[in-house]
């Protein structure tokens, strides 16, 4: 039973694959039609363009030489009209036509019947340019030459401006193949009494339209607008035979057709049949300059497609050769499937893994809803964008105690380990955060705890920033990482202690620094994805790139907007390049809220609890003009008692005497009450809430003054700055 399913199996799938190389060989077939198709277009359209072009030289080459005719004429109407008084002067000015004009090789003068009457009826000064060079003057009007009836003379009569004439071989005159350009000439009283002519060879015309065949066996004609054949290879139908003749007597209706656009001087291409039986395609364009000469070019089908047809079977030979290989593969694939499918089951567990261990990641950063966190005195944005599905940079930042706790790191190596140590880093941060301040004694509680755990000799740069939003004090401790910008006014680098990674010494002593950040400036920090990323020529974009980018900043600017600028930047300059490491970045901007004050009170106590009771009055006059309901004002006064006499007590050597400064502040969202002295500095900020779940006789003496006033105040805030302590209540007013 178990041999005749797999006997079933095996003849699905022989079935399946001869399905699949019937359908292959079905679809190579249509391919190979279409590409046929779409090349034998495209090779018609060269050959149009490149018959076109031919076409438009030539008839460029011909309005030279036309125009080199019709301005001298024009030129010299006026000089003989004011010397038909002197007929035997117009030899001499004929002559100097042709001597200055070597394109015209005859020129001659016509008068109507009997204008002179001493010369005779048919008076025709012309003077003629011979193949050796010399010039002749002849008088060739006579009855035997009556140019009274020709179409030069008439049409010039008639025209305004000047004419060009249907080609004609000339037997008085210059002996060749000839078309001639005729302006009316008139008296004195603005009578036309005469002809100025001058001839033009065409017996250039079959050399310059033929000189560069498009194909092998292509050839041009050319015919007038009466149908004459003025240029064709076949010398003995030039200037003896009407194209329309010619197709009229092999009866084919479509040359007779493309032969009567032509003489419309209408352009077009149509396919036809030669005399040989054959097909070529014929591309036809007048010429311009008034002439109502039209040019074709014609290309026989072998010519254009010879080579088309050749590949074409020779790809009909490789397709067969391909199918037949195709059938070999298709047996092995069936052999294969099976592998493949467990494979491609991995390879997607492996891809949900990796999906879901991204989505990890990026919940562990802040999301966009908190960024800025909604606090009138700093915003914040950050993007990460990893090389690969998760990366090693990190970012993160937060608000405690007035202050803004923010950092931004990069973890040696890519992909699940530096995830992985990432994760770890930024939990390490949160941890250490909430209970030190200090940026240097965070930054060592972190490199000590990665360090021990680290068996994998992998490290993390990390840049770490304490912004205290009250005063825009910011500390900050530099763990190797790539220094931060202050963006302002103008762009700075914010001056770093190099240090080193966290997870290589243990007992590392790390440098701290500080700086005042003024308000509406942005620090700018960024993992090194930015500043090396490269473009397709493997260029950098490097730190000076950067700094200019950041140059056009407005105090209007938020820390999105330049995230945004500068990710376009990067896209740019990288040009679609492959992205070889993590990009992350973080900018924090330091509002400083301006809200319009409407409170400002202070008083000054010396360190003597027994002033306590001014300090209540202080506080409910405050609260009072705030507008703080009973329950609220007697919860400040807890707060700030608490804070002061905790001062008055502690802050100076006891038997020293010393003030502390209370400054209550207050906007339409904040009050505020300032606590500055000039004491030992203590932050008691740092000291840990007191365990209210433990009786009094087993509660730790301390801790429960600074719990007391987390409580009752929305936040605290401690600064040491220019030698005072500087605590810092803050109540939200609704």
């Amino acid at each position: 039973m178990k041999y005749f399913i797999k006997s079933l199996r095996r003849l699905w799938q022989m079935r399946s694959g001869l399905s699949l190389l019937i359908i292959a060989a079905v679809l190579i077939e249509a391919t190979a039609i279409v590409q046929y198709w779409f090349a034998s277009r495209g090779i018609r359209e060269e050959a149009q363009h490149r018959a076109e072009a031919e076409m438009q030289i030539t008839s460029q080459q011909i309005k030279t030489v036309l125009t080199a005719v019709e301005v001298p004429i024009g030129n010299m109407v006026w000089a003989i009209e004011r010397h038909l008084s002197q007929p035997d002067s117009l030899y001499a000015m004929a002559r100097r036509i042709i001597e200055q004009n070597p394109t015209i090789v005859g020129c001659g003068v016509a008068f109507v019947a009997d204008y002179y009457p001493e010369k005779g009826r048919w008076f025709e000064p012309y003077v003629a340019k011979r193949p050796d060079g010399s010039i002749e003057e002849l008088q060739i009007g006579s009855a035997s030459h009556n140019y009274l009836q020709t179409d030069w003379f008439l049409r010039g009569l008639a025209a305004e401006e000047g004419c060009w004439t249907e080609p004609y071989y000339d037997e008085a005159g210059a002996r060749m193949m000839l078309c001639t350009y005729s302006r009316a000439l008139r008296d004195a009283q603005g009578r036309v009494v005469g002809v100025l002519g001058a001839d033009v060879s065409l017996e250039w015309l079959s050399s310059v339209i033929n000189a560069h065949p498009i194909y092998p066996s292509s050839y041009s004609l050319m015919i007038s607008r009466e149908g004459q054949i003025m240029a064709c290879p076949v010398e003995s139908l030039v200037m003896k035979r009407n194209i329309m003749e010619v197709t009229a007597r092999a009866g084919d209706t479509t040359a007779h057709h493309i032969n009567r656009r032509m003489m419309e001087g209408l352009s077009g291409q149509s396919a036809m049949t030669d005399p040989n039986g054959e097909k070529c395609y014929v591309f036809y364009a007048p010429v311009g300059s008034g002439t109502g000469w039209s040019m074709a070019v014609v290309c026989s089908d072998a010519d254009m497609f010879g080579n088309l047809r050749m590949v074409s079977l020779y790809l009909l030979l490789l397709t067969i050769l391909g199918l037949a290989l195709m059938g070999y593969i298709i047996y092995r694939s069936i052999r294969s499937f099976k592998h493949f499918q467990l494979v491609n089951a991995e390879k997607e567990r492996m891809g949900r893994e990796l999906h879901i261990a991204r989505s990890i990641q990026m919940g562990m950063l802040p999301k966009v809803r908190q960024q800025g966190h909604g606090h009138g005195d700093v915003e914040a944005h950050g993007s990460l964008l990893p090389a690969k599905e998760v990366g090693g940079d990190l970012y993160d930042y937060f608000l405690r105690d007035e202050k803004l706790f923010f950092c931004i790191g990069d973890v040696s190596g890519k992909g699940v380990p530096a995830s992985l140590v990432m994760a770890v880093t930024r939990s390490f941060f949160r941890a250490v955060s909430k209970r030190e301040t200090l940026p240097g004694r965070i930054v060592e509680t972190m490199n000590a705890s990665m360090t021990e755990m680290n068996e994998t000799s992998m490290f993390v740069t990390l840049f770490v920033g304490v912004l205290d939003l009250p005063t825009g004090h910011l500390r900050y401790c530099n763990a190797g990482h790539c220094p931060p910008l202050l963006v302002g006014p103008k762009v700075d680098w914010l001056p770093v202690e190099s240090n080193i990674p966290l997870g290589l010494v243990a007992d590392w002593k790390y440098v701290a620094q500080e700086t005042i950040v003024s308000p509406q400036t942005m620090v700018f920090l960024y993992t090194d994805g930015l500043s090396e990323a490269e473009n397709r020529t493997h260029e950098q974009f490097g730190s000076k790139r950067l700094a200019e980018c950041l140059t056009p900043t407005t105090e209007e600017s938020t820390p999105a907007d330049i995230i945004t600028r500068m990710t376009a930047a990067v896209e740019h300059f990288v040009d679609g390049a492959e992205q070889s490491d993590d990009l992350t970045l973080l900018v924090v901007k330091y509002t400083k809220e301006q809200l319009e004050e409407r409170l400002s009170r202070s008083i000054i106590l010396p360190n003597d609890v027994q002033t306590v009771p001014r300090l209540a009055t202080f506080v409910d006059e405050v609260c009072a003009i705030v507008g703080l309901d009973p329950a609220t004002t007697t919860n400040m006064n807890l707060a700030v008692e608490e804070a002061v006499v905790n001062v008055m007590r502690y802050a100076y050597p006891e038997g020293t005497k010393g003030s502390i400064n209370i400054e209550a502040k207050a906007n339409d969202a904040h009050l505020k009450f300032i606590i500055t002295d000039k004491g030992r500095p203590f932050d008691p900020t740092t000291v840990k809430d007191a365990d209210t779940s433990l009786s009094a006789e087993e509660r730790p003496t301390g801790g429960l003054g600074i719990f007391l006033v987390r409580r009752l105040m929305d936040s605290i805030n401690y600064e040491y700055v220019r030698g005072s302590n500087v605590l810092t209540l803050c109540k939200k007013l609704k």
